[in-house]
């Protein structure tokens, strides 16, 4: 029988790099590098047990759209201030490697959104996303104007610096940071999120994860911008019309604690006023 290895997917710093040495060092074959900044993207080995991430959120999420739907589980390792997808901390890697060699983990599952992009009836972008797709004007600009139809039924529309639609995973990243709620990621949810609305009553909305969204640039200026997952961007014109709905496929993420999104979540927004 073939044993079982562990991808290890390395962010180019300096101190990741020596750490991912180490634990090479210590597993030998057990272990395999996968390049995700490959111009031609290799197949992922079919015997890996998971991906670990060395490296913080924004590596994470790079890996994520890398892995596309192969169901392969991630382990994020935390390296910089901030890791909400971080699981455990490169001070205690290798035990956590040993860990996952043992079996002795959970899988989680982490909920995607389906983006599509149409123009002119014709389908421009189609991509899953596991934070956020964030409609934003460019510098300068006036303010957009978001037209928001759930479930074809019309809404309102977002007169603001932009719109951030949301999972609950990706409720501690851009959205946080915009005003929108901290919600558990195994709440079924959609989040929206206007970015400096021009009416103080448009708040950030929590929805079914089951409605479809759909979103029309009525009135928007030319230069609109759609990013995903803080990885990709795309210039979108005013008749183009944004699809969200819940994707079909999820990001699987190890875990050893039952409650440990609590802590993660704890740790990084610095509460408990220093109680353990």
């Amino acid at each position: 029988m073939t044993q079982q290895r562990i991808g290890l997917v390395i962010k180019n710093e300096d101190h990741a790099q020596d750490k991912a040495r180490d634990l090479i060092q210590k597993l030998g074959d057990q272990c395999v590098v996968i390049d995700t900044q490959a111009q031609e993207k290799a197949p992922i080995p079919d015997d890996l047990i998971c991906i670990i991430v060395l490296g913080g959120d924004g590596t994470f999420l790079s890996v994520a759209r890398h892995i596309e739907n192969s169901g392969i589980p991630l382990m994020g390792v935390k390296f910089g201030e901030v890791g909400f997808l971080a699981e455990t901390t490169e001070e205690h890697l290798y035990d956590a490697v040993k860990a996952v060699f043992k079996g002795e983990y959970i899988i989680r599952e982490r909920s995607r959104l389906n983006i599509k992009v149409a123009r002119k009836d014709e389908i421009i972008i189609d991509v899953d996303v596991l934070n956020d797709a964030v409609i934003n004007k460019a510098a300068l600009s006036r303010l957009a104007s978001c037209a928001v139809h759930l479930d074809d039924i019309y809404l309102t529309t977002y007169r603001a610096d932009g719109l951030i639609v949301a999972t609950p995973t990706g409720s501690t990243a851009y959205s946080l940071a915009a005003g929108g709620p901290v919600v558990h990621p195994a709440v079924p949810s959609i989040i929206l999120t206007p970015i400096c609305p021009f009416t103080l009553t448009n708040r950030p909305l929590l929805i079914p994860d089951q409605t479809r969204v759909e979103i029309r640039l009525e009135g928007s200026p030319e230069d609109m911008i759609l990013t995903l997952d803080g990885q990709e961007g795309f210039q979108i014109d005013p008749g183009d019309k944004v699809y969200v709905k819940k994707s079909q496929n999820s990001i699987r993420m190890i875990s050893f604690e039952e409650q440990s999104y609590f802590k993660v979540l704890k740790t990084r927004l610095q509460w408990s006023g220093g109680r353990s």
